[in-house]
């Protein structure tokens, strides 16, 4: 039988938390579930695209 209390980092924080019966997955609060949603929000992550005729 697979372990369903699988411990996983926080993306943002770090700590320790488990998947199943965590609403806030793959966070591990509700803090840094919105945190998160903030950073996008703000535009704090970029996902960087290669100029057209120019080489990386």
């Amino acid at each position: 039988m697979a372990n369903t209390l699988r411990k996983r980092l926080c993306p943002l924080c770090g700590k320790e938390t488990t998947w199943k019966g965590n609403p806030h997955r793959p966070f591990c609060s509700k803090e840094c579930k919105l945190a998160d949603l903030y950073n996008w929000l703000s535009e704090e992550y970029r996902i960087k695209l290669k100029e057209k005729g120019k080489e990386a």
